[in-house]
């Protein structure tokens, strides 16, 4: 179903006009929880949700998925988004679909809730390679107390 106006639809056709004869490099890394910080995402979970995840944003045009990985309780990705994705209403839509896959096709009951909002955060393509370590390793990250704060915040109300 289509909400958006006429003017919002000819907005966003002039949008992605351009956005064709733009050069963009638009980094994301991404963190949301799963609701309370539940450790919802088992070993049995995880490869499944991941896959569902990265098989989800792929299908958003001209968007590069770099690396997905978490923990138990929390998922980060890196992505090379174009310029005229609407990030809220993408991440919105992408948690909304995984916790939907994981409650209606691995679960078969209401498992996995996300927490309201997510963190997202720019980088430079040169810090590409270090982000997507960042995230691959979460796991040790975590135990060995080496997670980097900026990455790992969903609000605002945390401090530095």
């Amino acid at each position: 179903m289509d909400i958006l106006s006429p003017l919002q639809r000819a907005s966003r056709k002039k949008a992605l006009a351009v956005s064709r004869r733009s050069y963009s490099e638009i980094n994301l890394h991404f963190v949301w929880h799963v609701k309370s910080s539940l450790p919802i995402i088992t070993a049995e979970i995880e490869p499944r949700l991941y896959k569902h995840i990265r098989s989800y944003a792929l299908q958003s045009k001209g968007l590069i998925f770099h690396e997905i990985g978490g923990t138990e309780t929390h998922v980060h990705i890196a992505v090379s988004i174009p310029p005229t994705l609407l990030i809220s209403d993408w991440i919105g839509k992408l948690k909304g679909a995984s916790s939907h896959h994981v409650n209606h096709n691995l679960a078969n009951r209401r498992l996995l809730d996300w927490q309201t909002g997510y963190g997202v955060v720019s980088f430079g393509t040169k810090d590409l390679k270090w982000v997507v370590n960042y995230i691959r390793n979460q796991k040790e990250h975590h135990k060995q107390g080496t997670t980097v704060e900026r990455l790992e915040r969903i609000t605002h109300d945390e401090e530095d």
